[in-house]
């Protein structure tokens, strides 16, 4: 009689070790992260193996170095560019930072609204990128390069002119040094050629709701396919 109840005593151990183990494997398991080897939704991960709905390719499984640390709702990245303190004001007078952007996907680029070459073209860019995505939870963003001359009011101005005047497109007004900051984020080089006009890259970059830079074309009146395939699959 007691070698039966040891018996069933050490069977119920071993079932106990068994069960535990099983739970540590799927401790594990769940707490795995996936990622598409063509990034087609930039550091998007998944929880549960299986294919990337982008390009259908198998999801890799990450690393916990590759994975980095998961952001809590709301939380940024240290790559955002909401990190920056910087004040702007805006075509209707108003001020904000850039963290008030947050939850949007913004489509950024840097102009100066006296410009009568290369800005005119970024303009049209744009124009053409806001009638190709048709979501209104986009946001454009024009950030003035003379900040001197490019006051709230002028940029009311050039808004209503250019038909941009309505809740999805900003035009920012910022410091000297704000502007400057700002544009070494985006690689944007400019500078003053003469007391009316600048030399400037023409670049039109996109940020993910987080603020982090996802993707960049430049160039003028260049195919815009590829930014507007991105911002979709950020608003997706």
């Amino acid at each position: 009689m007691l070698k039966n109840r040891n018996l069933t005593w050490l069977l119920m151990v071993l079932c106990l070790g068994i069960f535990a183990s099983g739970c540590g494997d799927k401790t594990e398991a769940e707490s795995a992260l996936y990622q598409c080897p063509m990034k087609c939704k930039g550091e998007k991960t998944y929880d549960v193996p299986g294919s990337c709905p982008v390009c259908k390719m198998d999801l890799e499984k990450l690393s916990s170095e590759d994975a980095g640390p998961v952001l809590a709702d709301g939380e940024v990245s240290d790559e955002s560019i909401f990190h920056l303190t910087s004040q702007w004001h805006t075509q209707n007078n108003e001020v904000i930072t850039l963290k008030e952007l947050q939850g949007e996907v913004l489509v950024v680029v840097m102009i100066y609204t006296s410009c009568q070459a290369a800005c005119p073209r970024l303009v049209a860019d744009m124009r053409n990128i806001h009638a190709a995505v048709q979501d209104e939870s986009v946001r454009y963003i024009m950030v003035s390069i003379d900040p001197e001359t490019d006051t709230p009011e002028r940029l009311k101005e050039f808004a209503i002119a250019n038909e941009m005047d309505n809740p999805q497109w900003t035009f920012l007004q910022g410091s000297v040094d704000d502007v400057r900051e700002f544009s070494n984020v985006l690689a944007v080089k400019y500078r003053k050629i003469t007391p009316l006009d600048f030399s400037h890259s023409n670049i039109i970059s996109v940020f993910d709701q987080k603020g982090v830079l996802q993707f960049q074309q430049e160039g003028l009146g260049v195919d815009n396919k590829q930014i507007v395939a991105k911002v979709k699959e950020l608003i997706s």
